[in-house]
């Protein structure tokens, strides 16, 4: 019988040579390179069973939707975010924090906060392309200038992935170009009034991940799998990867985007025979949707 991994998910680290890697339950990763070849089946006649929360297994085991990129029960998900910064539900976290403006593709743009200890990994983790420092200091200060900003620019604080996907295909070319945007935003928030006095500003200095997450090489993709399949599976080589998605080049030479947080929940197991099917084997394909045509999409109150 064939061992039964469980995928907890894709990491990025931030500091030295980064590269993203799997990680599996217990202590086992699968560092990931450009053309390596990826290669993995679901479990047949298994069920998606729900993660559980805060490192405690659902104790329901509740069978969650294939296409749920958070992999979790209605219950579970309740306590997942109830001590969440993301979900602003912790006041007293005495650690410092940046506040940061983030690109991901023409007219994207969101703000955001991240704990100053955990430097860039959280906009590796977001898909960013660019992004640049606004500010630091204590935690309700930036959730502050957060709020502040999402209504005196214009911008959100949360971008579907969907959108993020969508754009990668048509980057601008140059540096200078993909940080022409935080560029003009970073300049009008520093200089708002009512900006908080503990929150330190910090100057526009851009970090671009292009060649980072391989996109600078990789050709564009045309659409991303909706959910893995019970007796499927993967064999497909990795050319890019950006926050939790592996863009891969499948056996028609065309490239689809797996999240990889659509392998939660599922029981993953070897293949040994690999086959060229673009994304399955035999009458069990994962389906890909298409990605739309998407015209240049102008953010609302950029000037």
């Amino acid at each position: 019988m064939a061992q039964t991994w469980h995928c907890t998910g894709l990491r990025w680290s931030a500091g030295g040579s980064v590269r993203p890697e799997l990680t599996w339950a217990g202590t086992r990763t699968t560092q990931l390179t450009w053309g390596k070849t990826v290669t993995f089946g679901v479990e047949d006649g298994g069920r998606r069973v729900c993660v559980g929360a805060r490192g405690h297994a659902c104790p329901r085991r509740v069978e969650v939707s294939a296409r749920s990129t958070g992999a979790r029960c209605e219950e579970c998900a309740r306590l997942e975010r109830a001590h969440s910064v993301a979900a602003d539900t912790v006041a007293d976290d005495p650690r410092p924090y940046h506040v940061y403006l983030a690109w991901f593709g023409p007219g994207l743009v969101k703000v955001g906060i991240t704990a100053l200890e955990r430097g860039s990994a959280r906009l590796l983790e977001q898909g960013a392309v660019c992004f640049s420092w606004l500010g630091v200091g204590p935690l309700m200060a930036a959730r502050r200038a957060e709020e502040m900003l999402r209504a005196a620019l214009g911008v959100p604080d949360r971008i579907p992935y969907a959108e993020k996907r969508a754009v990668r295909a048509a980057l601008p070319a140059t540096e200078e170009e993909r940080s022409a945007e935080i560029g003009v935003l970073h300049g009008r928030a520093v200089a708002l009034a009512g900006w908080p006095e503990s929150l330190a500003p910090e100057p526009f200095r851009p970090v671009d991940h292009l060649r980072v997450f391989g996109l600078d090489a990789a050709p564009a993709a045309v659409g991303e799998i909706t959910g893995l399949v019970a007796g499927g599976a993967v064999s497909a080589r990795l050319v890019a990867a950006a926050g939790p998605d592996l863009h891969l080049r499948t056996g028609d030479g065309s490239v689809v985007v797996l999240d990889t947080r659509l392998m939660t929940g599922w029981g993953i197991v070897p293949v040994s025979d690999p086959v060229s099917d673009p994304v399955g084997i035999g009458r069990v394909p994962f389906p890909v949707r298409p990605f739309p045509a998407r015209a240049t999409h102008a953010q609302d109150e950029l000037f």
